[in-house]
């Protein structure tokens, strides 16, 4: 049965009630699909109790329309989260995680201005901040990431190990749709015509021969193109439908 906790309090007592159990922890802003679920039953297979945190954290939003806009589903969260025998689940509010109003912030001066970061000015310093508190909060073991956010995991994976914290930061592979669409939260939002657009994102990011060829053929089906980057190796690549963003990325 899965345990509703909300408070600092509760989540700082988890490891007191549990010091010889192994946690994982999956941080998430809800609105879980079969991703998420994937990165659940990986830390269930890996670990002793598991922790899901559901917070739609506003410092990471540089548009406050998207804010506003991002899909609560909150009832169908705990079923996702009954489902796959998650231990608790804590809805932590604003305050307990910002109880200095966000005066206090982790930045990242170089991989974090690419890419999204370009696009996004203080969308990972927003990421940055808020996995750290949590993952101070909760102190688990192992903390569960997916890869269709690579730059994300990249980032928060050398936080902890430059800042020496005592936790162990593991990536999902994407899931995705038969399509080849990544599963996003976001997803739920497009409308039915770009529903079947949608996909053609990743196939033509993992087909095309060069960053700027991608680019030109999203844009001649339809995309507003953020931006397709090749660094080291991977392509990475954001574009909108509408108003909703899409990213991914691919090994090349």
């Amino acid at each position: 049965m899965t345990k509703l906790i909300q408070s600092r309090e509760q989540a700082l007592s988890i490891r007191k009630e549990n010091p010889n159990q192994k946690m994982g922890f999956v941080p998430t802003m809800g609105a879980l699909h079969a991703g998420h679920a994937e990165l659940l039953k990986k830390a269930s297979a890996e670990n002793d109790i598991v922790v899901l945190s559901v917070f739609v954290n506003p410092t990471q939003f540089n548009n406050s329309d998207d804010f506003k806009n991002y899909p609560i589903t909150f009832d169908q969260d705990q079923k996702i989260a009954q489902a796959e025998q998650v231990d608790y689940l804590w809805t932590p509010s604003y305050q307990d995680l910002y109880p200095d109003q966000y005066r206090f912030q982790v930045s990242e001066n170089q991989f974090s201005k690419m890419l999204c970061g370009q696009h996004r000015p203080g969308h990972f310093d927003g990421v940055l901040t808020v996995v750290m508190r949590l993952l101070n909060i909760l102190k688990p073991h192992q903390a569960y990431f997916g890869l269709k956010d690579y730059q994300q995991y990249q980032l928060v994976k050398d936080m902890t190990e430059s800042f020496a914290m005592d936790v162990k930061i593991l990536g999902v592979p994407t899931v995705r749709e038969a399509s080849g669409l990544a599963l996003s939260s976001r997803n739920l939002r497009l409308t039915e015509a770009h529903k079947t657009l949608a996909p053609l994102l990743y196939k033509t990011i993992t087909q095309s021969s060069s960053a700027q060829q991608a680019i030109s053929k999203l844009t001649e089906l339809g995309f507003k193109v953020d931006y397709v980057e090749d660094y080291k190796n991977r392509r990475f690549a954001a574009a909108f439908l509408g108003d909703v963003r899409l990213i991914d990325n691919v090994e090349i």
